[in-house]
């Protein structure tokens, strides 16, 4: 476990010869993210040889001494709102897993400083917090969007924070998502892989790529089809979590989501749209979010190794919007 103001210092051996630094940092220190390595080393609190470097892909060589600094834990400077409703689907000593609700932001941002995510769990998990980012905060290990329901597992401690990303990074974590999107995928199963940038024309959106920006893949099934293919419930596997994944693979597949106000298709637009009954066609242009909601969550508990599972299923009525609307396009 770190501590505030900790210090370590390493010496390279020769089987460590030409490893990335953050790579090997975060290997040697317990419960410390790579992520918040590499955030230590921009923040010049790592030293080699005598010197800081902030190249966080810096081959270390062998004898290469090496210190790094972790400073004190940082109070977030907002107030908890337990007003904010949290559905809580399981929760313990270590983490908690949500069924986010439609409109709740997750990180107090420019567009949204008050009433997050963040805020609620500050009121819920009180004193039990994780801080390996430097800043006292509940341990977000992964994010969902703005108006994207559904399950997502928040770590208390340091310890579990560190496991449950990792598991992320390994796979170990699975992510499942259902949607509803515009036409109908062939063939029915299909793995979309790409890089996913920002766009260049306006930085709040992410594009698809050939070769620039994070790598991303994601697999999808159709689950259902409704009327002549005008519309789908597929099912969304992520191997990568990249910001606004599904949505961008999706529109890059050419099925983007119904509702979606970024990436997806102006009803009016879209080829059967005008054929639909009006109370379908109403319903679509009144549903004011991406038909998106994160549907099952499974991995290994961070402290016990128990397996944890949590479902969410539209089927079920979960979340009562994205079920309506299934039931309204079965009828096609």
């Amino acid at each position: 476990m770190t501590h505030p103001n900790d210090s370590y210092r390493f010496t390279v051996e020769a089987d460590d010869h030409k490893t990335r630094m953050d790579k090997y940092l975060s290997a040697q220190i317990d419960n410390i993210t790579r992520s918040r390595v590499q955030s230590l080393i921009q923040e010049k609190a790592v030293i080699c040889n005598g010197q800081s470097i902030t190249d966080c892909a810096y081959k270390i060589k062998e004898g290469d001494k090496l210190e790094i600094i972790v400073p004190e834990i940082k109070e977030l400077d907002i107030q908890p709102k337990p007003e904010i409703i949290l559905n809580v689907a399981y929760e313990d000593d270590d983490l908690l897993i949500i069924d986010k609700q439609a409109g709740l932001t997750v990180h107090p941002g420019a567009g949204t400083k008050d009433d997050t995510l963040v805020h609620a769990l500050l009121a819920h998990c009180k004193d039990s917090l994780s801080g390996i980012g430097g800043v006292q905060r509940p341990g977000i290990v992964h994010r969902l969007d703005r108006d994207t329901t559904g399950l997502m597992v928040i770590a208390k401690n340091d310890q579990a924070h560190v496991t449950l990303s990792q598991q992320i990074q390994s796979r170990e974590l699975t992510r499942i998502y259902h949607a509803i999107v515009w036409g109908t995928p062939s063939p029915p199963v299909g793995k979309i892989e790409s890089y996913i940038n920002r766009n260049n024309n306006d930085r709040t959106k992410m594009v698809a790529t050939k070769g620039q920006g994070k790598h991303a893949v994601t697999k999808f099934k159709v689950l259902e089809r409704f009327g002549d293919g005008i519309a789908s419930l597929i099912q969304c596997k992520l191997e990568t979590g990249r910001t606004h994944q599904i949505r961008v693979h999706m529109q890059f597949k050419g099925f983007p989501l119904i509702g979606d106000p970024v990436y997806g298709k102006n009803p009016n637009n879209h080829k059967g749209f005008n054929q639909l009954p009006d109370n379908i066609k109403t319903a679509i242009k009144q549903f004011g979010r991406q038909a998106l909601h994160s549907s099952y969550i499974a991995f290994e508990h961070p402290i016990t190794g128990e397996p944890i599972e949590c479902k969410s299923y539209p089927s079920d009525g979960h979340p009562q919007d994205i079920y309506q609307l299934i039931e309204l396009l079965r009828s096609l």
